[in-house]
């Protein structure tokens, strides 16, 4: 379905702002721009997650939230980092399940740069109590769980499945189990690039919808387990 909300794009000072601050990544450079990034960069990504967040009404509408909570912050986490630059290159979003902490169940995601645009979704490095719900969940339910994401859609627009895998069958799972090759990942995730040049435009804002709606069925399998596990009374 066609995109009814609207989002101009980036403004081409948005790019080059982290452009340049890729060859300048430090506080010295970023401080008295900082009102440039804000302007030109936070605000207008604000605007894009409000926009996307209109569309997800349609097929996601338990993943809508309060944008300023879903964009990443620029400030990189330093504390245990070998890479010591203060500040990130690209602008992310994500959207999680209404009610649910960040990087607790499976959501999505976008990322922007001049040399990268990134769109994906899915679950990545849970908790291990959380991954045996998902794969108890997908060793029932296999065939409803592939056909979430080997359609030919779904693969057009989003690829395979990413994400790490055991090199053996996971304790308590049956070696033979049809479904091996998927109850032995550790990440369950679809990741899509697309063309930056795109975020000056106003086809961005339908490029990420676009993709987000093919996967809302694979995103809303895997928080199915941890939804239900939520409501479980504590013993």
């Amino acid at each position: 379905m066609a995109s009814k909300s609207t989002f101009k794009g980036f403004p081409p000072e948005g790019m080059e702002f982290l452009r340049d601050l890729k060859e300048n990544n430090d506080r010295e450079w970023f401080t008295p721009r900082k009102a440039v990034y804000q302007e030109k960069v936070q605000e207008p990504m604000l605007e894009l997650v409000s926009a996307v967040h209109a569309e997800m009404l349609r097929f996601a509408p338990a993943y809508v939230g309060e944008p300023k909570k879903c964009v990443f912050r620029i400030y990189r986490d330093t504390r245990f980092a070998k890479d010591k630059t203060p500040y990130k290159t690209h602008v992310a979003a994500a959207m999680w399940r209404g009610g649910a902490d960040k990087n607790t169940g499976s959501g999505y995601y976008f990322s922007i740069s001049p040399e990268a645009l990134e769109i994906g979704g899915g679950l990545y490095s849970p908790e291990p109590d959380a991954l045996l719900a998902v794969r108890r969940h997908i060793a029932d339910h296999a065939v409803d769980f592939r056909k979430t994401f080997e359609t030919a859609a779904v693969r057009k627009l989003m690829g395979d499945l990413h994400g790490e895998s055991s090199s053996r069958a996971p304790k308590g799972f049956d070696p033979e189990h049809p479904a091996m090759d998927l109850l032995k990942r550790k990440h369950y995730v679809l990741m899509k690039s697309a063309d930056p040049a795109l975020a000056t435009t106003p086809k961005l804002l339908p490029e990420i919808v676009k993709r987000f709606e093919a996967m809302a069925p694979f995103v809303d399998f895997l928080n199915q387990p941890l939804a239900d596990r939520a409501k479980q009374p504590l013993l």
